[in-house]
């Protein structure tokens, strides 16, 4: 899955809450980012706009192992993860 960037507070480098919507009228779809406190008065302000549930929520996003998805998406982690693992003394079970 390719990193967002965004739009929203682009000089901030936020990565926001994206909510998938569908126009009503339209049919068409698109991807909105913005903080989950202006969601609301952005369904006020736009209500031929809905949350497009087809495209899943929030927790569908987390699906895997946090270790695996981290490794892969950025494959110097498992040298940090096997090396923290190596610490005397360490709580720290297989990390990898």
């Amino acid at each position: 899955m390719e990193e967002h960037k965004s739009t929203y507070a682009p000089h901030l480098n936020i990565i926001m809450a994206l909510y998938p919507v569908i126009n009503d009228k339209t049919g068409e779809t698109k991807e909105m980012d913005m903080p989950i406190t202006e969601w609301d008065a952005w369904k006020e302000a736009n209500p031929e706009w809905r949350r497009d549930w087809s495209q899943g929520c929030g927790g569908s996003a987390n699906e895997g192992e946090w270790k695996h998805k981290l490794v892969n998406k950025h494959p110097g982690w498992k040298r940090v993860l096997d090396a923290a693992a190596r610490v005397p003394k360490n709580n720290l079970r297989d990390l990898y």
